[in-house]
């Protein structure tokens, strides 16, 4: 399995689950008027007007909220979920627990790495390039190891993470031993999309095209919240077990889905789970069910331009 091959830690990784904090939007109220039958000119025998009658406005995303932190409740902070739409105002975060990364820190490792190219947006070297996609189209821990030295470890992740807006990562000299929370991972996935975030509009293309060309057998994860027809879809997992919880898993995956209405960026934190077919089912059951529940939230919502 890739995510083993060339390990060098001195212990098993524990990919852990979620937390995040992301806000929502609310629909305005609405209200209406009615003229009394018959009602003309104004005179001194007219009636006061009448108040204009309001509905309650509904906050929608926070119903949503509500539902999912009471579906993640469930797994006793095992479990952390976070989505935000970067075509229109939906943001759900539940879970503020740091967990550890396991492989979904390459995608962090690459970001720091396009963030010491000088100048910015410099092509990487033809080797630095295919360690780049070993790492993380197959999650090939000799390339991360590789890549990892070039960034100088830990202290360079801490300095990408400050240009890229991570406030919850803490990096560990075993880089798969790194520290995260749903909400951070929302962040970088927003520094990696956004056209005024750090990075050049050629180091953008590079991590999503990555992203997108992942090896089919670890397309799974966050994926499994697409809808039929959508545009794009860039994933990163990580997997392995944990010593310190008895051998159990713990299983991440951060990425995004382009639908014709919504571009969602999404992740998910979790450990504790018998296996990792366990794991994996777990983390897109949370997701298919945290997009299902935005959608129908945002239905009547017109999308932002792209």
């Amino acid at each position: 399995m890739a995510e083993r091959k060339g390990r060098q830690l001195p212990r098993r990784w524990v990919v852990s689950a979620v937390t995040l904090s992301l806000a929502g939007a609310a629909t305005a109220a609405y209200g209406a008027t009615r003229s009394r039958p018959g009602a003309g000119a104004a005179s001194s025998s007219s009636s006061p007007a009448r108040p204009i009658p309001t509905t309650p406005a509904v906050d929608r995303i926070e119903q949503v909220r509500t539902r999912v932190r009471a579906y993640v409740e469930r797994y006793d902070g095992h479990l952390a979920i976070a989505a935000l739409d970067r075509r229109g105002t939906a943001a759900v975060t539940v879970g503020a627990r740091r967990f550890e990364t396991a492989s979904i820190v390459k995608v962090n490792i690459l970001a720091a790495l396009l963030l010491r190219q000088k100048p910015p947006g410099k092509a990487l070297s033809s080797e630095t390039r295919r360690q780049a996609e070993a790492m993380i189209e197959s999650s090939d821990n000799d390339a991360a190891v590789a890549l990892w030295q070039k960034i100088e470890g830990s202290r360079g992740l801490t300095a990408a993470n400050r240009v890229l807006g991570l406030r919850e990562t803490k990096p560990n000299s075993h880089w798969g031993l790194t520290t995260t929370t749903v909400a951070d991972q929302i962040r970088l996935l927003s520094a990696l999309t956004s056209t005024t975030g750090p990075l050049t509009p050629e180091d953008r293309r590079l991590v999503m095209g990555l992203m997108a060309k992942v090896v089919p057998e670890q397309r799974w994860g966050v994926t499994a919240a697409r809808e039929t027809g959508n545009r794009g879809t860039y994933v990163k997992n990580g997997w392995d077990t944990a010593d310190a919880d008895g051998g159990r898993w713990l299983v991440n995956s951060i990425g995004r889905i382009v639908e014709a209405r919504h571009d969602w960026l999404i992740a998910v934190l979790s450990d504790h789970h018998v296996s990792q077919e366990e794991g994996v089912r777990v983390v897109e059951k949370a997701a298919t069910y945290l997009l299902r529940e935005l959608r129908a939230a945002t239905a009547q919502e017109t999308p932002s331009p792209e």
